[in-house]
């Protein structure tokens, strides 16, 4: 190790860093450079990604600067140290034993180097601007690749041995997570990203190399693979006729160019798995996993994807796994963790090797995967309870690492399955700080950020022990006068450990000082005091030795921020100054305060401290000074100088304090001299223990070693760097010789000494150290061993938790103050019941004097607490007293309150909530207010037509008008252009229509002249081709182009103006109208009103209590209402301010007086006594009057005399008369009340109608704007689809370009590969001639040597020794093989045979007889002719590959060729559809209802049909109708002639038959017998007679049966009549049985339930057995009544059989 960290300082500086030593003056950097240097003892830091293996027993990870190797047998660590920063990317190669890594500044560089020599082989400069993220060897062949991170994003692929960059390939914007060469074919690359997986293959053409790449389809979320769909170039071309042809969805989004050919929808997105690891297989496959949980196996070749399944456990199997992952849960549900599911893990590292695959992930298991097809088996064979990020095998196959996301390494032997071996224990977090243990040159002290406390060996940095104290720290410091360590936390806590012991440290003590945290821990020379600065200007200071327990002594508290503290011990006096650096804020300046500490502050503490622990002023003697630059840092040597690192400006400044300035005075001092740095960024300075070295660091990770007294630099080092944060904190080592350096962020801790350094330097370190150590001695064992016998300190998980009572030391002074009032026992000790470990030393001091004061002052508390009670007991017998006493004389409540300023208090404060209460709500109205405002604006007052709405008065009939906004001057404009420009088009197609009439009345007659006329004239006044009935209400559609007319763009546009324009004036016209019927409301409202006072004044009169129908206009009718608040919708007392209400009190009580002087009026008193208070009876009145009955009415009447009497009649005559004048006069107001009722309904019943009618026109008139919008949207889409194909025709010419460019590459590639070809066909041809020839030559050579040895040469000639395994990897471990091999490998199997050829020509196999000269021609004949064998080999192989190259080529331009042809074909068919477009136009007709009949329910397929005009069809119509004509004229002449026909034909038929029956009845007189009446007839002479006197019989018996017979009728007839009287009693008796059978049902259902809930069987089978009677009796009605319908069916029958016999005719 020594000796490579003297090779790496003898190593050149780079040019960084050259600049930085000469900065302050040639003449310091060059007398430094001679007299002293720095170099790398150790370093110690841990991985976190980049792990490989170098050989088979080392490994490599990069930390910081640094490049570690780790042995795993000796766990001894070499350094390699990057010269220019940081080391990014970083890759190592077992077989050729040699690593690359990059390091992080502008333009980087790769770096390639050996080991374990050490050496750097080349650096690989390439085009990255800022950093390289990514580097990848091959398995075979001297082949490195790079991707570089933003901005380029290249994926470079080298030839490190010849610093050659082959190929590079950019991908923009795609940020890669790993990268790997196929270890079977170094030309297949496989690079993954989060979200993708690309195999780039690198196709070589002899000395030309070229990336290809190769995406692959990963499967979705859910593990399916779907197949790759090209959405720019759709499968098919599927064209509707109504929407138009099927465009991709780049075309339909507007897209051109290469946004075009990538796009894709949301829709179409599945969010594919995420690969996590990946590794090459034997075979050329990728295993890959991703965070979804599958396995995927992936061709390299063809780039198909399949997911592996886990192949079926067996059933006791299956049984076993289930117990274990059950077991595994619950033992992660106990520890809080998230349970793992084992069947489906999620692998983030894998390694491949002969037996099969392992995989680890998240659950830190180690898996072991058998494949075997599409299916695994999978075995747990490790687990370590860490998640796993690397699985890496060594060289030899023989152990795996298993690398956690933390950097601890794990050792595990597949052969021997065994457990895993920790190699590398690595902590959770940075390295905070370190320190040097006293006496400082054996041993080192070093702390993480998360709390893990580490002892290192200073020899080598051999890592003794650890001690995780588990929680946060943020400072660290080893005490010189104790083998202690003090570590500060973030809680405000130090933890003491015990390092007597360095293998075993311990924890011996915890100090919880305040709820601040601790922000850096310093010691003093001597070991006495330890100082701890914490926030907010606090400052501890606690005795360091641990003899005292760590007492603290007390602290300080500072006005202005801490930027820095520095202790300086001074012996003489006795003394430690302790200097701090202050911000002051107002000003960019820095103060210094300084105080002293003196040894009797541990002696007699409380002399120099008060009750609450912190120092006195008088004590400390504290200093102030005033500097005049702002500081980060500053020191303070023995004489008064102190030196500070400047912030504003990267110089440090040296100051020299005078005694005189104090702090009654402090002046401003100003620096003295200004040392230039190099160095940037935030810094701080370090002084060495004899204060002749001072150290300077910052953010760029250099450190710089000064001289305190001429500040020339005498040392730097780059140990850390500006990315990794810079250096974090460093420490001298107490004799000079060691310095310990630890980064911010880079994980790394330096341990640095002295390369070479003046022995004058030397020899002054130790003897300060020797003078040190002597003072220190006297109580380093004593202390020592009092720190053994400490007992450990237990940690108390409570007590470091999160949750620490600071609110309870918060409040704890509050309620101190309170106690007095809120309590009255006087218990104060409730209120600090914690414990004193979870209490902080200042809430111990605070709670003790609390607790003294509350001792001295108990009298006064008892006896004030006596008195309040007396005044509490007098105030509530006051309060008692006042409840008794009048209301008058009660007091208010708050009137008993004696704390007068308490109550102002609440008071202020309830008024400062009313106020703030007002503030928000009337902040809140005002933003109401001004969305008030805007709404108003943007919906009312834009509006030039306002929505409103007429309802009907008896009817839910509601009709709304159209809100309309008016024309803005742009749309004016617009439309006025349309117009003019309709104009000019119209009266152009006058004039060409003009001409084309005078042309054609040459050719057509008047009539067909006359015809024409006609048809256009119907053809223009119809709506039927128009598309709207816009024309009838209120638009014009003169303007509008004809719908056969819109091709261009320009008219399409124009019409959607003009169609828009005739929307707003239909709405327009129908608002006029709307106004109309809503004036007429208000109108008709005005006469109810008017009509409904008469009403109320007749109702009055006939008194009676009616409400009276009112109408009223409803807020839609009026929606102006809802702009003003009425007084009745505000629901909440309305807030008065003082004024208002003064005025509303006199207000009322004006009104009060005038109320009581309009009712103290006398005339109106009289009136009202006298009159009633009328002067004259109205006839209105009539109904209130009454005549008043005599005063004798109440004497019985037979004591009335005539007189009375007579009065009394005449006074009934009055009552009749008045009676009969009320009932006229009522009836009279009755009907006029009837006639005024009836008005307001007609009148509201017509306007009714009318509301009717216009809700009748909206709904056609909605229908028009429909019809008008139809139009607008086909247009709109038309317009639409034109600018799809126009946006896919550009890119397609796009794409067409790219595609020509390609194939122009193409061609240009394919003819000079073709020339090169051709050029090396010759050279292999004349290379397998010059190896004929060399055969030939042989013989010509050897002629002259006997036959019997020349053919025992030519044998020798023809042997070829066997070739010699590659030694790389001599075992048969590594499932690689050996690999495929490169054009490089040439060289060395040329290499390896010549070295087995060597000993084929030791002369041990030279030929009996032969001379030595001539066996060593032949050697030389053979080696030439075996390295022409090979040169013509390897030149087969590269022809081959070149013809390879080519032929791929070949295929690439048939299918760039085929592609063109395809974008050729679709835009020729884009061009087609195009025309279709402008011609193929959408035209909207209006049809009428009934006109079209349609069989079916289905809409018929018009596909084939055409449009054509209407004269056309007329014309066609007359024709066919003249031709109908006379084909029916024909026709019906033919049917007359065939009648003819017929007729004769009938009259021959009737004729033959009239023959027969003449014939018929020739035959029958013959044959005729003659019977007893025919003998009659021929015997008797008056036969006619006989005859008649026959009949005359019969007509007397017929008239004798006819009179019979109706009388049976009419008996019938009354039968009949009697059976119908007796149906219908029957049929009103069925109905009422019905009835009485549905009641019965209801009554039976209710029984039932009634009989199921009481139980009641007895009764309820009575009443079924009367129920089923009574159904038996209807049964045997319903049976009589059908045996009567029956008989009167048989009579019915036989009266008709009588009429029928009676009366045939009828």
């Amino acid at each position: 190790m020594e000796a490579a960290g003297e090779a790496r300082s003898a190593a050149p500086a780079p040019a960084g860093e050259e600049p930085r030593a000469k900065a302050p003056g040639d003449r310091r950097c060059s007398s430094s450079a001679e007299e002293a240097a720095l170099e790398v003892s150790w370093v110690q830091g841990f991985p976190k990604k980049n792990f490989g293996f170098i050989n088979n027993q080392t490994v490599c990870y990069p930390c910081g600067n640094y490049i570690l190797f780790l042995n795993i047998e000796t766990k001894k660590t070499t350094v390699l140290q990057c010269q220019t920063g940081q080391v990014g990317a970083f890759a190592a190669n077992r077989n050729s034993q040699v690593l690359a890594f990059s390091d992080r500044k502008l333009n980087p560089v790769i770096y390639i180097y050996t080991f374990p020599e050490l050496n750097k082989l080349t650096e690989l400069k390439g085009n990255a601007q800022l950093d390289y993220t990514l580097l990848a060897f091959s398995f075979t062949g001297p082949y490195v690749a790079s991707y570089s991170s933003i901005p380029e994003f290249v994926l470079s692929v080298w030839n490190w041995q010849e610093n050659i960059l082959l190929c590079s390939e950019t991908q923009p914007g795609v940020t890669a997570t790993s990268l790997t060469f196929n270890p079977m074919n170094w030309q297949q690359l496989c690079f993954v990203n989060e979200s993708s997986l690309t195999i780039w293959h690198i196709e070589r053409n002899n000395d030309e190399h070229h990336l290809k790449q190769n995406p692959v389809k990963l499967p979705d979320g859910q593990g399916s693979v779907s197949p790759r769909k090209d959405l720019f170039f759709p499968v098919s071309h599927s064209e509707d006729p109504y929407h138009g042809p099927d465009l991709p969805v780049s075309a339909i989004a507007g897209l051109v160019g290469d946004e075009a050919e990538t796009f894709m929808p949301r829709n179409y997105i599945k969010p594919s798995v995420h690969p996590t690891a990946h590794c090459w297989t034997a075979t050329s496959e990728i295993y890959m996993g991703c965070k979804e949980g599958y396995v995927l196996a992936i061709d390299a070749e063809t780039c198909s994807v399949s997911v592996l399944q886990q192949k079926p456990l067996p059933e006791y199997m299956r049984k076993i796994s289930d117990v274990v992952s059950y077991v595994r849960r619950e033992v992660q549900k106990k520890k809080g963790g998230k349970p793992k599911d084992l069947q489906k893990p999620v692998l983030f590292a894998m390694a491949f090797c002969n037996e099969g695959l392992y995989a680890a992930g998240s659950e830190g298991i180690l898996f072991f995967y058998h494949v075997k097809g599409l299916q695994y088996e999978m075995k747990i064979c490790a687990d370590i309870l860490q998640p796993i990020s690397s699985l890496i095998f060594s060289p030899d196959y023989t152990i795996l690492l298993l690398v956690t996301d933390q950097g601890t390494v794990y050792t595990y032997k597949p052969a021997q399955s065994g457990e895993v071996v920790k190699l590398l224990d690595a902590c959770s977090s940075c390295f905070l700080a370190g320190d040097f243990l006293t006496p400082g040159n054996k041993y080192c002290v070093s702390v993480t950020i998360s709390g893990e406390v580490q002892v290192w060996l200073l020899e080598d940095g051999t890592c003794l022990s650890k001690l995780n104290i588990d929680i946060e720290a943020t400072a660290m410091a080893c005490c010189p006068s104790s083998n202690s360590v003090a570590v500060g936390t973030k809680r405000g806590q130090i933890y003491f450990l015990d390092v007597t012991k360095v293998e075993a440290p311990r924890v011996v003590h915890r100090i919880f000082l305040s709820k601040f945290p601790v922000l850096s821990l310093h010691y003093d020379q001597s070991g006495q005091f330890l100082i701890a600065r914490a926030t907010e200007g606090h400052i501890f200071i606690l005795d360091a030795r641990p003899s005292k327990l760590f007492q603290v002594l007390g602290y300080v508290v500072l006005a202005d921020e801490v930027l820095d503290l520095s202790v300086a011990s001074d012996f003489k006096n006795d003394l430690v100054e302790v200097v701090v650096l202050l911000k002051v804020a107002e000003v960019q300046r820095a103060r210094l305060e300084i105080f002293c500490l003196s040894s009797a502050l541990t002696t007699d503490n409380d002399k120099y401290v008060n009750a609450q622990g912190m120092l006195n002023a008088s004590a400390i003697k504290k200093e102030q000074y005033d500097l005049d630059y702002p500081l980060s840092s500053a020191v303070r040597l023995k004489d008064n100088i102190v030196y500070g690192y400047c912030t504003c400006a990267p110089f440090i400044c040296k100051y020299h304090l005078s005694e005189e300035n104090m702090l009654e005075d402090p002046s401003l001092f100003l620096s003295e001299e200004r040392t230039p740095s190099n160095q940037f960024g935030a810094g701080f300075l370090c002084l060495s223990p004899n204060s002749r070295w001072l150290a300077s660091a910052a953010k760029d990770g250099v450190l710089f070693i000064y001289h305190t007294f001429t500040m020339d630099i005498l040392a730097q080092k780059h140990s850390h760097s500006y990315q990794g944060g810079g250096i974090r904190s460093m420490v001298f080592s107490l004799d000079g010789k060691f310095i310990l350096v630890n980064g911010k962020n880079d994980g790394a801790l330096v341990c640095l000494k002295w390369k070479k350094i003046k022995k004058t330097e030397v020899k002054e370190a130790d003897l300060h150290w020797q003078s040190l150590l002597a003072i220190l001695n006297k109580s380093t064992l004593n202390e020592n061993i009092v720190l053994k016998s400490m007992a450990e300190w237990q940690f108390d998980p409570e007590s470091t938790s999160e949750s620490l009572p600071e609110e309870k030391f918060k409040e704890a002074p509050l309620k101190s103050s309170n106690v007095e009032v809120t309590e009255e026992d006087g218990n104060i000790n409730s209120l600090y019941s914690a414990s004193t470990n979870d209490m902080t030393w200042i809430g111990q001091k605070i709670k003790k004097v609390i607790k003294e004061e509350t001792q001295r002052f108990a009298n006064q508390k008892k006896e004030l607490q006596m008195g309040i009670k007396k005044l509490r007991k007098t105030i509530q017998k006051m309060m008692l007293e006042n409840e008794q006493v009048p209301d008058i004389e009660k007091l208010e409540q708050h009137e008993f309150n004696l704390d007068i300023e308490e109550q102002e208090r609440a008071q202020a404060e309830a008024e400062q909530e009313v106020a703030r209460a007002r503030k928000e709500i009337e902040m809140e109205n005002l933003a109401n207010r001004y969305l008030q405002d805007v709404i108003k604006h943007e919906c009312w007052d834009a509006m030039c037509v306002k929505g409103r709405a007429v309802k009907c008065f008896h009817m839910a009939c509601e009709v709304k008008n159209y809100p309309l906004k008016g024309h803005s001057e742009e749309e004016l404009e617009t439309l006025e252009k349309v117009l003019w420009l309709k104009k000019i088009e119209t009266a152009d197609l006058k004039v060409q229509k003009k001409n084309l009439e005078t042309e054609s009345e040459t050719v057509l007659s008047k009539e067909e002249g006359e015809k024409a006329e006609e048809a256009m004239t119907d053809d223009s006044a119809s709506d039927c081709l128009i598309g709207s009935l816009s024309s009838q209400y209120g638009g014009d559609t003169s303007i509008l182009y004809h719908q056969w007319d819109l091709h261009t763009r320009e008219q399409k546009v124009n019409q959607i103006v003009l169609l828009k324009d005739i929307i707003y004036k239909v709405k327009t016209a129908f608002n006029k109208e709307f106004d109309i019927v809503a004036q007429q409301k208000e109108q008709e409202i005005a006469r109810v009103k008017e009509r409904n006072l008469r009403i109320r004044e007749i109702l009055a009169q006939l008194d009676l209590q009616v409400e009276v129908w009112e109408p009223a206009l409803t807020d839609d009718e009026i929606p102006e209402q809802a702009l003003t608040v009425q007084d009745s919708e505000i629901k909440v007392e309305k807030y008065l301010t003082q004024q208002e209400r003064e005025k509303a009190e006199m207000l009322s009580k004006l009104e009060m007086e005038r109320h009581l002087a309009a009712m103290d009026n006398e005339r109106l008193r009289a009136l009202n006594d006298m009159m009633g208070g009328v002067l004259e009876v109205k006839k209105e009145d009539i109904l209130k009057m009454d005549i008043l009955p005599p005063p004798f009415i109440s004497k019985p009447e037979h004591v009335w005399s005539d007189e009375e009497k007579k009065i009394f009649r005449e006074h009934e005559k009055k009552v009749k008369q008045l009676n009969e004048e009320k009932e006229n006069y009522r009836r009279a107001l009755e009907n006029e009340l009837k006639k005024l009722e009836a008005s307001i309904q007609e009148t509201t019943q017509n306007f009714d109608e009318t509301v009717c009618k216009l809700s009748e026109r909206k709904v056609k008139i909605e229908m028009v704007i429909y019809q008008e919008e139809l139009k607008i949207v086909n247009l709109i889409y038309a317009l639409l689809l034109d600018e799809e194909l126009d946006t896919r025709e550009v890119g397609l010419h796009n794409f067409l370009m790219k595609k020509e460019k390609e194939k122009v590459k193409t061609a240009r590639t394919i003819q000079t590969t073709k020339n090169k070809i051709e050029a090396y066909t010759d050279t292999y041809e004349n290379a397998i001639v010059e190896e004929k020839n060399l055969e030939c030559g042989f013989t010509k050579e050897f002629a002259d040597v006997p036959a019997n040895l020349f053919d025992e040469l030519f044998q020798l000639y023809k042997h070829r020794p066997k070739t010699p395994m590659t030694e790389i990897l001599p075992d048969t471990a590594n499932p690689y093989g050996d690999g495929s091999g490169s054009a490089e490998d040439y060289k060395d199997a040329l290499t390896l045979l010549m070295k087995a050829v060597d000993e084929l020509d030791s002369p041990e196999h030279m030929p009996n007889g032969l001379d030595l000269s001539m066996w060593e021609h032949f050697c030389l004949a053979r080696r030439n002719k075996m390295e022409s064998e090979e040169l013509v080999k390897w030149m087969a192989l590269t022809l081959a590959e070149m013809q390879a190259f080519l032929q791929r080529r070949m295929d690439d331009n048939e299918k760039i060729n085929s592609e063109i042809e395809d974008i050729f074909q679709e835009l020729t068919w884009l061009q087609e559809e195009k025309m279709k477009l402008q011609l193929n136009l959408t035209v909207q007709f209006l049809l009428k209802q009934g006109q079209v009949e349609l069989e079916s329910t289905e809409i018929p397929d018009y596909a084939d049909a055409i449009l054509i005009n209407k004269s056309v069809i007329e014309e066609l119509n007359c024709s066919i109708m003249a031709q109908g004509q006379k084909k029916i004229a024909s026709m019906v002449e033919c049917k007359e002639f065939s009648k003819g026909i017929f007729q004769l034909e009938w009259e021959h038929k009737k004729m033959r038959m009239q023959i027969d029956d003449l014939k018929q009845k020739a035959r029958d007189i013959v044959t005729l017998p003659i019977s007893k009446d025919r003998q009659l007839f021929l015997t008797v002479l008056n036969y006619d007679s006989r005859i008649a006197h026959h009949i005359s019989v019969m007509e007397q018996t017929l008239g004798i049966m006819d009179k019979l017979h109706k009388k049976n009728v009419k008996n019938r007839q009354k039968r009949i009549k009697d059976l119908e009287k007796c149906i219908s009693l029957k049929e009103q008796a069925n109905y009422e049985l019905g009835l009485e059978l549905k009641e019965m049902l209801v009554s039976v259902s209710e029984r039932r339930h009634i009989f199921e809930a009481a139980d009641t069987r007895h009764v309820s089978e009575k009443i079924a057995k009367q129920r089923y009677q009574k159904i038996l009796k209807q049964k045997h009605l319903r049976g009589l009544v059908k045996e009567q319908e029956e008989q009167f069916e048989i009579l019915q029958a036989e009266v008709e059989r009588l009429k029928s016999r009676t009366f045939p005719i009828l």
